[in-house]
């Protein structure tokens, strides 16, 4: 069984006892979080819409972190104009406890 949840303006596939990489929440590490849930398929086939109002996605906050660097260079040919910066994006790595409809 597994769900596509939304957060951040993201979608995610995830099933149970998986570990996501997320837009970063405003939780501590330990505490239980919901997620909106657009879609649930599992052995009784694909539910959308209405069907899935009342489907529930708990996980656990497992970390707050932030990714790998990444290098923004800007620059423009035959001017001497050079702009160097680096950016880190924060995300929450939360682990999928239950899917339920």
């Amino acid at each position: 069984m597994y769900a596509i949840i939304e957060n951040g303006n993201k979608q995610y596939k995830v099933s149970e006892g998986d570990v996501v990489k997320v837009e970063k929440l405003n939780a501590e590490v330990g505490a239980e979080v919901s997620f909106n849930v657009l879609m649930v398929a599992g052995e009784n086939g694909v539910k959308t819409g209405k069907e899935v109002a009342s489907a529930k996605v708990t996980a656990k906050v497992q970390a707050q972190d932030k990714f790998k660097k990444i290098i923004v260079f800007k620059y423009k040919a035959k001017k001497n104009e050079r702009k160097k910066q680096g950016h880190r994006q924060p995300f929450t790595a939360v682990k999928i406890e239950k899917i339920t409809l």
